[in-house]
Formats: structure tokens, sequence, C-alpha cells
């Protein structure tokens, strides 16, 4: 099947919503978008951002476009067994649209706005936000090209100059797509006013064994010296897709961290774009996964330092068993006159099954002097030696090796300042190792 094939066979099957309120402008922005698909296709394995990621079982499923109204099946008690409650406000989606009864807006301080991107639209294309409506030739791939078409609803957060939210601000997203396979498209627009400070914690979730994907858009803008903490927890079903794209721009003397959790999906792409846009912007991504059984999960990065004095720090980690495959595609571009930059990255990978396989690809690219980069891979099974250590201290063998396993990926987990998430990430990383504890 060529890409130009399933561009047709989803199209066949995704059509542009209709009925609602729907302003001329995101009408014409959606059918550039899929223009865009039309005339570009979807990645191949030629492509060098996908070479490591076939899209075969996700273009095969038949897969319509979630409306509103459908999913039910959340309600408020299940709600915190999904994502803990971390007490500050909290929007819910269910297959890609706002769920007003289940979420909590109330009590907000002054210069926070939080509220569903739906309602944002309906405003005009000045109240969405600097960079929502892309030119047909901005697309990355064809899945981001059919979120700008297919998107309804999403989360909007917007602090005004000066801001500090004290609690963290969540937005859990759900799918539940019945009987027949749905695509849920959700778009969230962050926008930090200079100053300003806040923590996103988003949580995606799905009923058990139930055939859906994912495809999510999360842009964030950092004006100068504004502060950012995100947090993801991907807790997918492993009968669904998740395909996602963080999408960051950091203005001078700004500060953004991303901790990603990958547990969930058949395929999980998780991609981060920064654009280190203004002098002395800081920008530190960790990552954890741990596919499992058929699991297919791709992390790919690209940092791009186009000013002077800016710092990246990326550290991801993988914990791979059974058929399970990991990818780190991580891409530092150091463009000219962005000297004083310091940039590393670290991938480590453990493999606890020899039927295993983790691609990994640190870059650098530098186009500038005076920079300091560095990075590194490893990939490796468990130490022998600190095995038969603590198997001579009286403990099991399964027990030695859940302590080996769980250390290596602690040091991922720890890094999570957030202590309530951080509890209750290591009770879903211990769930996760299962028998190897």
């Amino acid at each position: 099947m060529t890409m130009a094939t399933a561009a047709a066979g989803v199209f066949s099957r995704l059509e542009l919503p209709v009925g609602g309120d729907h302003p001329g402008w995101r009408t014409d922005a959606r059918s550039a978008a899929l223009g865009w698909v039309a005339e570009h296709g979807f990645p191949t394995l030629k492509d060098e951002d996908w070479k490591y990621t076939g899209l075969g079982a996700i273009l095969q499923v038949p897969f319509e476009p979630a409306a509103p109204g459908t999913g039910h099946g959340l309600t408020l008690s299940t709600l915190d067994t999904l994502a803990l409650d971390l007490g500050g406000p909290r929007l819910v989606f269910l297959n890609g649209h706002f769920a007003a009864e289940l979420s909590r807006l109330t009590g907000l301080p002054d210069g926070l706005t939080v509220t569903n991107l739906a309602a944002v639209v309906a405003g005009g294309p000045d109240r969405f936000g600097p960079r929502s409506v892309r030119p047909p030739g901005q697309h990355q791939h064809a899945f981001a090209a059919f979120n700008d078409a297919l998107t309804e609803d999403g989360a909007y957060i917007h602090l005004a100059a000066g801001t500090t939210v004290a609690e963290p601000i969540q937005l859990v997203f759900f799918s539940d797509p019945g009987g027949s396979p749905l695509v849920s498209s959700p778009r969230s627009v962050v926008l930090a006013g200079p100053g300003s400070r806040a923590t996103i914690v988003e949580t995606y979730a799905g009923a058990p064994d139930k055939v859906y994907c994912t495809n999510t858009v999360t842009d964030v803008v950092l004006e100068d010296g504004a502060r950012v903490e995100h947090y993801k927890v991907q807790d997918e079903t492993e009968a669904a897709f998740h395909i996602s794209t963080l999408d960051v721009r950091q203005g001078r003397d700004s500060f953004f961290s991303s901790h990603l959790i990958a547990l969930g999906a058949a395929i999980g792409r998780h991609e981060v774009r920064v654009l280190l846009a203004g002098d002395a912007a800081q920008v530190n991504l960790d990552g954890l996964y741990m596919p499992q059984r058929d699991q297919h999960h791709d992390n790919t990065i690209l940092v791009d330092h186009a000013a002077p004095g800016c710092t990246s720090h990326q550290f991801y980690t993988g914990v791979l068993d059974g058929n399970g495959r990991g990818v780190f595609n991580g891409r530092i571009m150091v463009r000219p006159g962005a000297d004083g930059t310091d940039a590393n990255q670290k991938n480590k990978n453990l493999l606890l099954s020899d039927r295993a396989e983790v691609d990994t690809r640190p870059r650098l690219e530098i186009y500038a002097d005076d920079v300091k980069c560095t990075h590194g891979a490893a990939v490796g099974q468990i130490d022998e030696e600190a095995l038969f250590y603590l198997r001579s201290r009286g403990i099991s063998h399964q027990s030695a090796r859940g302590v080996l396993i769980y250390a290596f990926a602690q040091e991922l987990v720890e890094r999570i300042d957030l202590e309530p998430l951080r509890a209750h990430v290591k009770m879903l990383v211990t769930n996760r190792l299962g028998g190897h504890r």
C-alpha cells in the first residue's frame, strides 16, 4: 500500500467536522491542512524521522472521527483512579471533546485563564493563539496536519505577565470509542506571559481493550522570563495508538521542562520540538518509556538552538520487555550565531528480553563556535555481577532482578519534582514491572 493510497483511504473516512459554529478562517485552515496531506501523503520508513516506525497497523484501521457526546464511560468516581487529583484546575476531555461535568475550573487565580479551546476559537484567530494556525508548508507530517484539520477541542491556558500558579493545572484525555474505532484530535495551547510560572500535567488513558487513536498536539509559547514545568503520563490501552507532538517556542531567559512517562499504546510516538528563540533560554527534557509484549514506543526530539547562551538537556531511559521495541531519535541543532550553547543528550536502555529491541540515534548539528555539546547512548542487559551480589545476600533471583530493574527506571522517576505525581508514577512503574519484582 502506497502512502498516496493510504491517504486516499483515510480521506474517505475522515471528513471535515460538520455542524457547529466554525468561523470562515477555521474552515480555510482545515481545508489547507487536508490539502497538505493529499500532496505529501503519510511518512514512510524512507523519511528520516520515521525510519524505525511503520504506520501500516494504524492506517489499516477504519477509524472514524470522534463526535461530541460519545464516550461516556468515565465518571468522577473512576477519574481519580486514572489521573491523580492534584487539587488545582482540571480539564477533562472524552474522545477529544470537553466534558464540563467532569472538569473543575472554579477559583482560578487572577491572571490565569483555563478553558476549552472550542470556546476560544469562536472568538476568532486573534484569541486562538499566535501559532495555532500554521501555513500549509509548516506541517511536519500528515498526523500534525490531520490534527489541524480535525481538531474540535482541547485545552487553552493563558498566563498573564507575572502570574504564578501554585497548584498544577491538569489535562485529562480519556478515550472510549464504543463499538467503532475512533480517532480523536485534541489540540492544546499554552501561552505563558513574561515572568509567569505554572505546572501542567497531561494524562492520556482509555477504556480497556478498545481500539482507538489519539492524535494530539500541544503548543506551548513561553515569553521572556516565563517558567513552565510540563508532565505527561501516557497510559493508553495497549490496543490503541497514540501520536503526539509537543511544540515549544521559548523567549529570552525562559525555562521549560518536560517529563514523559510512556507506558501504553500498541504504537506510541512522542515527538518533541523545541525552538530556543531567545537568549539564555533553558530546556530540560526527560522521558521514561517501557514497551512490553508487542508495543512500539518512538521518541523523536528536536531542540533547535537559534539564540546565544541557551542550555538544553535531554535524558531518556527505556526499559523494554517481550517483543517491545523502542526508538530514541534525538537531534540537537546549533544554528549560526548561537554561540555559548550548552547542550547534551543521553539515552540509556535496559533490555529484559532477548526479543526486545531498541534503535537509538543521538545527533548533533553544530554551525556555531564556542559551544559545549555532548551526546551518548547505551544499550544493555541486567548486570550479572550486581545480580550475583544481591543473590549472595540471600535475595531470591526474581526479587534481585526486580530491585535492579526498578533502580534503573527510578533514576527518571526521581526527577519528577511534583511529589504526589512522583508517588503516583512510582506505583504505575511498579505495577508495570509486575513479575520482575
